[in-house]
């Protein structure tokens, strides 16, 4: 599901190039649940933001399923990450305005999917991560962990091969994170989806099948 290839990644800073990621070789393959787990400043966040289709490399090559995103224009990552892609964030990023129901479905609005099927396809997202009854509150009238499903609900609604994960359990107590983790394992379990997760907290990391010790930049070591 996900090659790298000598990866880089610099950024510019004035007249100054700032390397972050110094040539990481990965392979992940097809159902596979991993953990990418460092340091703050390592460069977990800025890989994932490069598997994503958010940032273009420096050099190196990246394939998501065989597709090689290091050669793709922002029309055709863009077309890419719609169809392929689930994204789940740390802050939840959820519209304030919109129920859980119309947070979910506005992802197929971008697809072209008529409402009907989209708040059909979005109650049943919502159903699977335990929030069917809850898809006409809105985010405020839910706890952290109740958006946060919702998030995950939201990254499921295109039927994505690949699910990004940028720390889901940072803003979370311990037995939210603990619930969280268990509706991403279930998910991992019952699909062929692939999981990748960013986070700092070790007790997440055991969920996965793989965890990928990053430090300045580098991959340290695999366990």
């Amino acid at each position: 599901m996900i090659e790298t290839i000598n990866l880089r990644k610099s950024f510019k800073l004035g007249k100054t190039e700032i390397p972050v990621l110094k040539g990481i070789d990965l392979k992940v393959k097809e159902g596979e649940m991993i953990a990418l787990l460092g340091p703050s400043g390592c460069g977990k966040s800025t890989f994932l933001n490069i598997l994503g289709g958010l940032l273009p490399v420096t050099s190196g090559e990246v394939y998501i399923g065989g597709e090689p995103l290091h050669k793709m224009n922002e029309n055709q990552l863009c077309l890419f990450r719609r169809k392929k892609l689930g994204f789940v964030f740390q802050s939840y990023n959820l519209i304030p305005t919109m129920t859980a129901l119309e947070n979910v479905a506005l992802t197929l609005t971008f697809s072209g999917v008529k409402r009907e099927e989209r708040e059909q396809r979005a109650e049943t997202a919502l159903t699977l991560v335990g929030l069917g009854d809850r898809i006409h509150h809105k985010p405020q009238e839910m706890s952290g962990g109740q958006q946060q499903r919702v998030s995950i609900a939201r990254a499921l609604i295109n039927d994505p091969d690949l699910i990004l994960a940028d720390e889901p359990t940072g803003n979370l107590d311990t037995k939210t994170s603990t619930d969280i983790m268990n509706i991403i394992e279930d998910l991992s379990a019952t699909s062929s989806k692939t999981f990748v997760i960013v986070t700092h907290d070790p007790e997440a990391a055991e969920y996965c099948s793989r965890t990928i010790h990053m430090r300045d930049g580098i991959i340290e070591n695999i366990s």
